[in-house]
């Protein structure tokens, strides 16, 4: 049984907005794809194959684990599908099927025919790095967790941002009075100091700097939820429900954070690409992720080391340029969605023969007319 899902009109409205940004509409469409595609990044950039048939059985290396015996080898270790031995004794009894590109980001490419980093080629489509492995997939693999790391970083300061701006608003008095307080004090602490000071005690990873960034990042939610729930909370339709016996809690996520998320889902995607700017300063800093991962604030670290190899910034560059400039559209899309001032704008009238052109203005009459 099919479920029809309908809009409200307003909501048509918004989308109809949305598209009208045509820059930003299909902004949206060319982020989704890319995204999509790095979610699948080890199906794409892989030292290892989808499939192998040896002696008529079927093997995901992918999925599984299979040491070299597995294929006539003598170590018992996993195998290495990338050595020539490996490949002879599977390419003797049966084939393989590899992704797109054959290195993973930590894959160190022994075979080059030159010292590293080594320009573009017909195996490395973007060269590699100082240290031997591939630009093309540490960029795929840079791209999701950069996207990834600014997902979850904006959503879970929203979570935190939009609660707090909440009850303050709607409280008010010294609630709101200590709360902005506390505020204004801990966003004052020196936020990179801290970052350097917790990098130097332990090593940082994925989780630690979604900590201790997620320790700021919620301040910028604050203000405008706040600001919406102190306009809104003494309007006739809070009375007439708090009047009705409904609790507080209900009021405010019910009836009165609904007009305060506008201002928040208009704010969430410039703040996503803070989110993904600050990953790659600091990766690009030596004080983020730990050495080695895929990132692209490294390969722009190393494009600033390796000035004879200019392919590394300039792949880097150009990622996080147009990965910032689709955010940075699709934001400004999404503001002219909910922009009230386009929201209950009445379309122009049609005439007769469906013209939807507005009509002329009538002309003044000249002095002296009859």
């Amino acid at each position: 049984m099919a479920l029809a899902f309908r809009l409200s009109p307003i909501n048509r409205r918004r989308l109809a907005n949305f598209k009208a940004n045509r820059r930003g509409y299909w902004s949206f469409w060319v982020f989704l794809v890319l995204f999509v595609v790095t979610l699948f990044a080890e199906v794409i950039a892989n030292d290892k194959p989808f499939l192998v048939v040896y002696d008529g059985e079927l093997h995901s290396p992918i999925l599984r684990f299979y040491p070299e015996t597995t294929f006539g080898g003598t170590l018992p270790t996993e195998a290495d599908y990338t050595d020539p031995y490996v490949q002879d004794l599977i390419d003797q009894k049966g084939w393989m099927l590899w992704p797109v590109v054959r290195f993973d980001h930590r894959t160190v490419a022994w075979n080059l025919p030159a010292p590293a980093p080594t320009p573009p080629d017909a195996v490395h489509w973007l060269g590699t790095d100082d240290q031997a492995r591939d630009v093309v997939a540490r960029t795929i693999y840079g791209f999701r967790i950069s996207v990834l790391f600014g997902f979850t970083l904006t959503i879970v300061s929203a979570l935190i941002g939009v609660s707090a701006g909440a009850i303050q608003g709607f409280y008010g008095g010294w609630i709101d009075l200590l709360a902005q307080r506390f505020i204004e004090i801990w966003s004052s602490m020196p936020q990179l100091y801290i970052l350097i000071i917790i990098a130097s005690v332990i090593e940082p990873n994925f989780w630690w700097l979604l900590l201790v960034l997620l320790l700021f990042s919620w301040i910028g939610f604050v203000g405008v939820v706040r600001a919406e729930f102190l306009k809104t909370r003494n309007l006739d339709y809070v009375r007439a429900a708090r009047a009705l016996g409904l609790g507080n809690g209900l009021i405010m996520f019910r009836h009165v954070l609904p007009n305060a998320m506008v201002a928040t889902l208009t704010f969430m995607p410039f703040t996503l690409a803070g989110s993904v700017t600050v990953l790659t300063s600091l990766d690009f800093l030596g004080i983020g992720l730990p050495p080695g991962s895929a990132s692209l604030g490294d390969l722009l670290a190393q494009g600033k080391a390796n000035i004879q190899a200019p392919w590394l910034g300039l792949t880097g560059f150009f990622v996080i340029g147009l990965m910032l400039s689709l955010l940075i559209f699709i934001g400004e899309a999404v503001r002219d969605a909910f922009d009230p001032r386009k929201l209950f704008a009445a379309p122009p009238p049609e005439d007769s023969t469906g013209d939807s052109r507005a009509p002329e203005a009538p002309r003044p009459a000249r002095m002296g007319a009859e």
